[in-house]
C-alpha cells in the first residue's frame, strides 16, 4: 500500500562534486564558445554595413534614372546635406537636388569605412551611368583591428560587387 509512516522516501539531488564537474565544463565549453561568437558578430555588422552602402548606391542609380536628374550619393555628418567632415563613418545620404532621399545612420564605434580613392561623394546622371568609380573597404578598427574585411566596388556603370578579404590593412 503505502510507505509507513516510519519510512522515508529517498530524494535524489545532486552532489557538491557533480555540481562543480558540470560547472566547469560548462565554463571551458564557454571559454571556446565567446571567441568564436565575437567572429560571427564582427562578420555579421561587417557585412551589414557593406550591403547598406551598396543598396544606397543601387537607390542612387535608380532614382537618377526615374527622376531623370543627377543623384548623389555623399558622406553626410549632418544627414541633411554632404559633409565630409567626419567621413563616410559618420553616415551618407542620397540626395537629390535639395530632396534627401535616404539617410544612413554612422558605423558604430570602432569600425572603419574608407574609399582607397579619397571620394566624398558619387553622383550618378539620368542615365545611371556614375561620374567616377569607388572601392570601399570596411573593417574593425578597434579594440584591435581584425582580419575580417568587406569591400565594396561601386564601377562607372552604377553596378557594384561585394566580396570579403582577410588581409587585415585596417587602420
Amino acid at each position: 500500500m503505502g510507505a509507513s509512516i516510519g519510512q522515508r522516501e529517498k530524494v535524489r539531488g545532486f552532489t557538491l562534486v557533480e555540481l562543480m564537474v558540470t560547472v566547469t565544463v560548462l565554463a571551458i565549453l564557454l571559454a571556446i564558445a565567446v571567441p568564436s561568437f565575437d567572429g560571427v558578430r564582427v562578420s555579421n555588422r561587417l557585412t551589414g554595413y557593406a550591403t547598406a552602402l551598396a543598396t544606397s548606391s543601387q537607390l542612387a542609380r535608380s532614382e537618377a534614372i526615374k527622376r531623370d536628374a543627377a543623384v548623389t550619393l555623399c558622406a553626410s555628418a549632418n544627414g541633411t546635406a554632404c559633409d565630409a567632415s567626419g567621413g563616410w563613418e559618420a553616415g551618407w545620404i542620397v540626395i537629390s537636388g535639395t530632396t534627401v532621399l535616404q539617410r544612413q545612420q554612422a558605423v558604430d564605434a570602432g569600425y572603419r569605412m574608407v574609399d582607397s580613392g579619397g571620394a566624398n561623394s558619387i553622383a550618378f546622371e539620368s542615365t545611371g551611368v556614375g561620374a567616377t568609380q569607388a572601392t570601399f573597404t570596411i573593417c574593425r578598427a578597434s579594440p584591435a583591428p581584425g582580419a575580417q574585411e568587406r569591400v565594396v566596388q561601386i564601377s562607372a556603370t552604377g553596378r557594384f560587387t561585394l566580396s570579403r578579404t582577410h588581409i587585415g590593412t585596417c587602420a
